[in-house]
């Protein structure tokens, strides 16, 4: 068995090892690593509303009220009026019945997929689903078919020989190379195989779509069942937590089964003030999103004049796929360099021989920005 250190030492000579990056200053399109001031194209925080102050107050005048902590998880006496709100709201939001707060996206798929299917079942999952999904289908114990990315026939034929099709899982928006899952698609199948559809759309709610419902409102499909969809609220809301969001019957199904809601401690009430300020600017201020959709479209004309391997992602992230873990990660530091933070995305995050530097826009960025980015890109060495 090798020891710790020399699988470490062995994922550094693959340019396979992580580190962490210490900010000293908040999200932004700026930010500051020690003494460094860079240009970021990192972020999740898509519509620039982590510093916002209108969300810090109401943050604060949350912790006023409610104090920094909760106390208990939502079954015991941790459920607050703030997150009761925030729950309605939420659902009013994307035109749901009912909405159910979690701690993180990651504990509402484990928690969903959890309550929802037994190891009788069979759970059938897109191959570039988030970690988080394919988790949560191992937790179960149940049966595990897992179908060629986006392929919806040939997810109809696992669905054919399948005796129990329990659910469907997939991202909406798909984190490593930003396209959007074919839901329409999907739906149709659920609904001709009495399956469940979970749509996990972290990185659409409060982007796509005219008013920011994300990925169901820019396909055009209502969420009814069989559909369920899980939002988080630390992207484009640029906060902390996450949701899930269907009938009636599946949130008090969730609570009464979803073992990653039961056994936690609930947000801080304050967590949910600021969600709730957050989802106000989010309706009320679309120029957000329009400014957003204007900056991919500048990157995206400028990286075809460059030349440069892009995946087909109308959203605010968007991959340079360069292969190599070694050529992502020399790409990296020579943005960095130059003043630019995108860090290298390599296996097993994303697929062999499919490193890259994923790049990500946010609606506190200028052209000035991108057009310093592409600067940067056009003078990357090529092979």
């Amino acid at each position: 068995m090798k020891s710790l250190k020399q699988e470490l030492d062995q994922r550094r000579a693959q340019h396979l090892f992580r580190e962490r990056l210490i900010l000293e200053s908040p999200a932004g399109a700026e930010i500051r690593l020690g003494n460094e001031t860079l240009l970021s194209f990192c972020s999740n925080d898509y519509l620039g509303l982590a510093n916002d102050p209108r969300i810090v107050t109401a943050f604060q005048a949350g912790a006023e009220r409610y104090g920094v902590g909760a106390g208990a998880s939502h079954l015991v006496s941790g459920h607050s009026r703030a997150h009761h709100a925030l729950e309605e709201e939420l659902a009013d939001f994307v035109g749901a019945e009912r909405a159910l707060l979690f701690s993180t996206g990651y504990m509402a798929n484990l928690g969903v997929v959890g309550a929802l299917v037994d190891r009788h079942d069979v759970v059938f999952e897109d191959r570039l689903n988030h970690a988080s999904l394919i988790d949560a289908a191992r937790l179960t114990r149940a049966k595990v078919m897992r179908y060629p990315h986006a392929d919806v026939a040939h997810l109809a034929e696992l669905l054919a020989r399948a005796e129990r099709p329990g659910l469907i899982t997939t991202d909406a928006v798909f984190s490593m190379d930003g396209d959007i899952a074919p839901l329409a698609g999907l739906r149709r199948l659920a609904m001709k195989y009495e399956a469940r559809l979970l749509a996990d759309d972290a990185h659409g709610i409060g982007v796509l779509g005219q008013t920011g419902r994300g990925t169901l409102e820019h396909l055009g499909l209502p969420l009814a069942s069989p559909l369920i969809l899980m939002g988080t609220l630390g992207k484009a809301f640029g906060v902390f937590g996450a949701f899930v969001a269907g009938e009636a019957a599946l949130i008090e199904t969730l609570i009464q089964r979803a073992r990653t809601y039961i056994y936690t401690t609930a947000l801080p009430p304050a967590v949910a003030e600021a969600v709730r300020a957050s989802l106000r600017i989010v309706r009320d201020e679309s120029w957000r999103r329009e400014r957003l959709r204007a900056l991919v479209m500048q990157f995206r004309a400028g990286a075809e004049t460059l030349g440069l391997t892009l995946a087909t992602s109308p959203t605010p992230i968007q991959p340079v796929i360069l292969g190599a873990a070694a050529t992502a990660l020399a790409a990296s530091r020579h943005l960095r360099a130059r003043g630019i933070l995108v860090p290298a995305i390599r296996p097993p995050t994303v697929p062999e021989g499919s490193a890259r530097l994923r790049i990500t826009f946010s609606a506190a960025h200028e052209p000035a920005h991108v057009e310093r980015l592409l600067q940067a890109l056009a003078e990357l060495p090529r092979p």
